[in-house]
């Protein structure tokens, strides 16, 4: 998975959890629980749909990197290719 598949899939998954989200507030670097409104139980949601969509296992301590769409992103494109950035 490349870096823009998975801003993609981290995308819709924010939209599946939030219906109407306003993505184009969205930077890289914002958290968008707060941004999006996201509460604990969406974000399991939206963790349970990325695991699903993507095959990738994510653990609770994986959690803390999955708050920001480069993090989202990140974690994505190493879980996938199997090296960090």
């Amino acid at each position: 998975m490349n870096r823009d598949e998975a801003l993609n899939v981290v995308r819709d998954a924010i939209e599946e959890v939030i219906p109407g989200a306003d993505l184009s507030t969205l930077r890289p670097d914002s958290t968008f629980r707060d941004t999006v409104e996201m509460d604990s139980m969406d974000f399991l949601s939206f963790v349970e749909i990325l695991s699903g969509r993507t095959g990738i296992r994510i653990d609770d301590e994986d959690m803390p990197r999955l708050t920001t769409l480069d993090g989202c992103t990140r974690f994505l494109v190493e879980r996938t290719q199997g090296m960090p950035l």
